[in-house]
């Protein structure tokens, strides 16, 4: 117990440190600074709905058009397979200049436009605006508490009421902090990410940087025939948000909606790196540090006893053998019990080994993809200001580890074959088993995507480069592995395999029922965590604690190694030496308790998720989710078991 102190203050320190970390900015954005009247464009991005999960286009309803009309910003791979569709948007600002500006005047509106606009009302669909790429802010009171949501709603339904009011009139706060060119200067390549700090010469200009973008949505009924005269861009009266409903804008055919807008400047001391704090501290997002700290130091004690337990007992059976003479052991041998009976069997080829390899060759890849990017994502190089870059990362740490999975499949092949012979097979099952899992369950999906003509739906274009991506790097680096794979030395055997399998003995329970029971500890090592990424998945709320998330995965790969090794040692005591497939499913199974999680995520928590198309959408990524999960931890579960029966029967020489 007296380590219990350090301990605790070790923990303190480290969520010292995971807290402060995030206000430092890396490699890949640039600060801008307006001097003042310089023009700002808001962007628009995809409508999104917490209630059905499909986005769909701003533009898709009748919103006043940009001058110059509709340009698509470029967008990454990450964004363009999250359903972002980033558009211009005719929303301008001048810095410091406060004003009340007039948009445009629709013409009236017809029973497609109206039916359109109450479904996605009702629906309860944000439009998500985004100034200097910070996304608005909207602040809301409930039950006397302030809470922050991201995005502002197309429209409101009065309670007690089948009337629909479309919010036409926006009053933006934008926060701004002077920049006074101290001598600080930052390095970096394009809007999106972070920046690092370096020193310059103390001539820079100075200037205003954007720190925050707030809004307050209404909904104002105007004269139609009074606003058709006015240009974009005129001129208006500053407006209060109309209480009453007749003086609000209503949804129905004929209506001509007039769209209007005005915007505060507000000096801010927040200064330009901690700008993003505001939403990483949002309320509902905010992680119960301790409960996760209290579920790691319950596992990692559990996880402790089981190991102490397993090395003193494993230790013991070795200890009294080695202990004896010759004669004592030669007696031993033919007394023997456990483990030791299974010697000439323990190693013997297992069924559908080919299936195994290309599973663990997998594994490895997407176990790879995930540690490397927690890491970077921990310490901050993929930041919420950085748009689809954790997804594009991890497609590309993926393609490449494709060479880890290939050499680890093949060298696994060899060692249970004792040739490398249809080894080209392999490598193109390996490349071609996770990845084609992935593709049809996409592309299912995707049918129900384009049927709803969602931006959601993914490009035939984009699915020619994954396709491509696919072929040409995830193929030949997955073949170059395997051919590495056949060069390299295979592992021997510390024992000879008999000729005639041994008999298994009867047992009182099924050996699924025990590997079945051995998912739940890794499972609880994870569930907490797993509810703030569903959350931040499905809820559309910012993820941002992959310090956290970076110690509960390495917590996980210990779990399900330990599981998976006792689980083993268990079957060989009982004279089962068929371990391979339950040292695999042994921590492997905790992707089942993830996915019946998910569903009672969805039952539950998501009860706001409407119509079938949207449960299957959620039901289709969490099965990919709990697929990618398995064979992760199989991997880790499979390959610690291996090394420990190697040693295990390299410690003994039985004849």
């Amino acid at each position: 117990m007296g380590n219990m102190p350090g301990i605790c203050w070790g923990f303190q320190l480290l969520i010292l440190f995971v807290h402060h970390c995030y206000g430092f900015y890396l490699p890949g954005s640039y600060m801008h600074t307006y001097s003042t009247k310089d023009a700002i464009y808001a962007k628009v991005n995809s409508l999104t709905s917490i209630e059905t999960e499909l986005p769909f286009s701003y533009y898709s309803l009748p919103y006043c058009k940009p001058m110059g009309g509709i340009k698509k910003s470029a967008e990454n791979l990450g964004e363009l397979l999250m359903g972002d569709q980033i558009d211009n948007s005719p929303y301008r600002f001048r810095m410091n200049v406060n004003e009340s500006l007039y948009l445009c005047t629709t013409s009236p509106l017809n029973e497609r436009e109206v039916k359109l606009l109450k479904q996605r009302t009702r629906d309860l669909y944000q439009v998500n605006m985004i100034l200097d790429n910070l996304p608005v802010m909207r602040i809301t009171k409930q039950n006397g508490v302030n809470i922050q949501w991201t995005g502002f709603p197309i429209g409101y339904t009065p309670p007690n009421s089948n009337d629909d009011y479309i919010i036409n009139h926006l009053k933006f706060k934008v926060f701004v902090h002077e920049y006074e060119g101290s001598g600080v200067q930052i390095i970096g390549t394009g809007e999106e990410g972070m920046g690092v700090i370096s020193e310059a010469d103390k001539t820079k200009a100075s200037g205003f940087e954007i720190v925050g973008f707030e809004v307050i949505p209404c909904s104002v009924k105007y004269d139609p025939e009074v606003m058709t005269k006015l240009h974009m861009y005129d001129n208006i009266s500053s407006v209060n948000c109309p209480l009453e409903l007749d003086k609000s804008q209503i949804i129905r055919e004929q209506e001509r909606i007039s769209f209007t807008y005005e915007v505060e400047f507000v000096k801010s001391d927040i200064r330009w790196p901690s700008r993003w704090d505001a939403y990483l501290k949002m309320e509902g997002s905010r992680v119960h540090w301790f409960s996760i700290l209290n579920s790691l130091m319950v596992i990692t004690f559990l996880a402790g006893i089981v190991f102490v337990i397993l090395l003193r007992t494993v230790r013991r059976d070795l200890t009294r053998y080695e202990e004896l003479d010759k004669e004592a052991q030669a007696q031993m041998n033919e007394e023997l019990s456990g483990w030791k009976l299974v010697v000439g069997d323990v190693f013997r080829e297992p069924n559908h080994s080919k299936l195994l390899c290309v599973m663990i060759g997998d594994g490895v890849q997407i176990m790879g993809m995930a540690l490397v990017t927690i890491v970077f994502a921990a310490l901050g190089f993929m930041s919420p200001a950085s748009r689809g870059m954790l997804l594009t990362g991890m497609i590309i740490l993926y393609l490449f580890l494709g060479i880890a999975a290939g050499y680890i499949a093949v060298c696994l092949w060899r060692t249970l074959k004792g040739t490398a012979e249809g080894w080209r097979s392999l490598s193109w099952s390996v490349a071609c088993f996770f990845p084609g899992i992935v593709f049809v369950i996409l592309t299912a999906l995707n049918f129900i995507l384009w049927g709803s003509k969602s931006t959601g739906a993914i490009p035939i274009s984009l699915y020619f480069i994954l396709l491509s991506l696919w072929f040409c790097i995830s193929v030949p680096l997955t073949l170059l592995g395997g051919y590495l794979g056949t060069r390299a030395e295979p592992i021997q055997y510390p024992v000879r395999t008999n000729q005639i399998p041994r008999e298994i003995p009867a047992r009182k329970y099924p050996s699924w029922l025990l590997v079945l029971g051995a998912g739940t500890l890794p499972f609880g090592t994870l569930f907490i965590e797993l509810f703030f990424i569903l959350s931040s998945i499905w809820l559309g709320r910012f993820y941002y604690v992959f310090g956290f998330l970076l110690i509960v995965l390495l917590l996980l790969i210990i779990v399900c190694a330990e599981v998976s090794v006792v689980l083993t040692y268990m079957h060989l005591c009982v004279e089962d030496w068929r371990w391979w497939w339950n040292a695999f499913f042994a921590s492997g199974t905790v992707s089942l308790y993830v996915f019946l999680y998910s569903i009672n995520y969805l039952v539950f928590d998501l009860q706001s998720l409407s119509g079938p198309v949207s449960a299957i959408l959620y039901l289709g990524y969490s099965m990919i989710m709990a697929v990618a999960i398995m064979l992760a931890t199989g991997t880790i579960g499979f390959i610690t078991s291996f090394y420990f029966v190697h040693y295990l029967f390299s410690s003994v020489k039985i004849d």
